[in-house]
């Protein structure tokens, strides 16, 4: 009943704070805040030349360039895991796009909506070479560092108890307390998903010297999140997501998608606008789809540049390749 009265509360302060109108809040202010990590490469951190750069970056200038027809009218806020929805309810920022995991707990606990996912990912485990341990089931009696506030915590207890082993939790509010501390050796294991795992080896004084086990031990879905309560903006973002994977799967690029208007496909002619005003329920533009794209590129233009193999961290589509290609990526069809 406490659980149920906290979520009921904070519904009533989100609707009476005047949130429910979230694209008009954006318009009038003329840009969209948008919840990132505090650096996690190749999803969100700032490049060398101080701008912000990644995949769930990539995400919050499509919707930019959706709703307000530009992909730089967008500010970022870095956010530690344990702040990032207490900032989302308070307003402080307009959608989280922060590699989020979407579990029911927190869909449906914490007034929040998760409108899809961009990114399939798993937790790991991360140890040193020298250690010579080859396999999670190896870690019975391991001190492990963690990241508070996540679903780490408790993917780590469940899995220890299911296989009998015993373990020593550190734990660290923000993430890159938490590599520190792994790469100063006050911890056997690193974990966290997978991907983070990857990125965050880069940062480790000696990367090579450490390994990522085989094991993934739950599922991560990771997506963008929204207040509960307005379901114009869920649309918005839901589609604006959408738009990235249909556009790969329509063979349309940020190169060639304002020549395709002359396109055969009927699906192409319907999801650039040409002969249908798909964005009107929305509240957006007719041409609201080919904006994102011609700004951003399609979902497999953001994935290659941010992740792929020609940057740090060569991550191969694998799962989160387009569901024709065996992964798991389906967008809902734009008609």
């Amino acid at each position: 009943m406490k659980h149920l009265r906290i979520k009921v509360l904070v519904g009533l302060l989100l609707s009476s704070s005047g949130f429910g109108a979230t694209i008009d809040q954006v318009r009038k202010k003329g840009f969209i805040q948008c919840g990132v990590s505090q650096g996690l490469p190749g999803f969100s951190e700032i490049s060398g030349k101080g701008k912000w750069q990644g995949i769930d970056v990539d995400y919050c200038r499509g919707l930019a360039a959706a709703v307000l027809g530009d992909p730089a009218k967008v500010k970022f806020t870095p956010l530690s895991a344990k702040e990032r929805f207490t900032a989302l309810q308070s307003g402080e920022i307009d959608v989280l796009s922060r590699n989020t995991t979407w579990t029911l707990s927190r869909d449906t606990g914490l007034a929040v909506s998760f409108v899809g996912v961009v990114y399939y990912d798993g937790q790991g485990f991360m140890v040193r070479k020298k250690s010579g341990v080859t396999s999670a089931k190896q870690l019975d009696g391991a001190t492990i560092c963690v990241n508070t506030g996540t679903t780490t915590e408790l993917n780590v207890a469940d899995y220890f108890r299911a296989n009998k082993m015993k373990y020593k939790m550190v734990v660290f509010k923000k993430s890159d307390e938490v590599v520190a501390a792994y790469d100063a050796g006050r911890c056997d294991v690193y974990t966290t998903d997978q991907s983070g795992l990857y990125a965050n080896r880069v940062k480790l004084k000696k990367p090579d010297s450490h390994i990522v086990l085989p094991e993934v031990i739950s599922k991560e879905p990771l997506g963008p999140v929204v207040r509960q309560g307005d379901d114009q903006w869920a649309d918005i973002n839901r589609w604006t997501l959408y738009a990235l994977l249909e556009a790969e799967e329509l063979g349309l690029t940020s190169v060639n998608v304002k020549k395709m208007k002359s396109s055969a496909n009927p699906a192409v002619l319907r999801f650039l606008g040409v002969e249908k005003d798909m964005g009107k329920q929305m509240g957006l533009s007719r041409d609201w789809a080919m904006k994102v794209v011609k700004s951003v590129g399609n979902y497999g233009e953001i994935f290659e540049r941010n992740l792929g193999a020609k940057t740090t961290l060569k991550i191969s589509r694998g799962q989160n390749a387009l569901w024709r290609d065996g992964g798991l990526h389906y967008a809902m069809p734009v008609r």
